[in-house]
Order: C-alpha cells, then sequence, then structure tokens
C-alpha cells in the first residue's frame, strides 16, 4: 500500500514534453541517492529567481515529472555559487560525476546545448548557483 506524497509549497519540476526521458533518468538518480546536487548559471536566473533560490536553503521541496506528478521530497541543505571552469567538488559529487570535473563539464555542456547555441558564452569563469540537497524519506 503506497501512501501519497506530503507536497511542499516549494517545487522543481524534472522533465518536459521531448526531453528523451531527461526527467525521469534524473528523478530516478535522485531516488537512488546518485543525484544530491543541481545547478544552472547564474546568468540564467532573474533577481526574483535567484534571491528565491538563495532563501530555499534549509526548505524541503517537492520534486515532480513533466506530467506534474509530486514523485519526492528533498531539503536543500546548501545554496552556493561557484565557477564552471573550477566547480565546487561537493557540486562535482553531487551531480554524480565522482570528483571527475571533465566528465561534470562535458555532461552540463550537453545538457545546455540549446542554451549555448542561443547565445550563452559558456567558459572558465562562467558563474553556476549551485543547491545541493538530500532526499527526504518520508
Amino acid at each position: 500500500m503506497s501512501t501519497k506524497l506530503k507536497e511542499s509549497k516549494y517545487k522543481y519540476v524534472l522533465g518536459w514534453d521531448g526531453d528523451n526521458g531527461s526527467g525521469e533518468n534524473l528523478i530516478r538518480r535522485i531516488l537512488n541517492g546518485k543525484k544530491t546536487a543541481t545547478c544552472a548559471p547564474k546568468e540564467s536566473y532573474s533577481k526574483v529567481e535567484l534571491k528565491e533560490t538563495y532563501k530555499s536553503a534549509g526548505k524541503t521541496v517537492t520534486v515532480y515529472d513533466k506530467d506534474k506528478r509530486a514523485r519526492c521530497n528533498i531539503k536543500i541543505t546548501d545554496v552556493f555559487e561557484t565557477t564552471f571552469g573550477n566547480p565546487d567538488l561537493r557540486l562535482v559529487i553531487g551531480e554524480g560525476n565522482g570528483t571527475d570535473i571533465q566528465q561534470f563539464q562535458e555532461e552540463h555542456r550537453k545538457a545546455w546545448a540549446d542554451y549555448i547555441e542561443n547565445g550563452f558564452d559558456l567558459n572558465d569563469k562562467t558563474l553556476l548557483v549551485a543547491e545541493l540537497f538530500e532526499l527526504v524519506k518520508d
């Protein structure tokens, strides 16, 4: 018998139509403990989004799939900035890359390919906003 997940007022949606399973893969990696961090280029945030992201430290966030189904809760344990060229190892490890910075960079170049094709300059000095989290077990 399954119980309904208690949803938080804070949320992440992972996945989108046509994502070729990327969102579901990320959710499964969270559920099996292999993903405990996420990041995005700082310049991709609005001022309001950036402020809200920093305020999320210590908060519980519900993770939804692309079909708007609540899948799990995570607790944000830290939010910080790091560079793409020399990323904090907590982020690299939390993204599932062990301590392999080059692998982390290659995977993020692929993940952000559309963004880069639309003129975003991803380089060693690019600031990333990193969020570390832990799975909340009910």
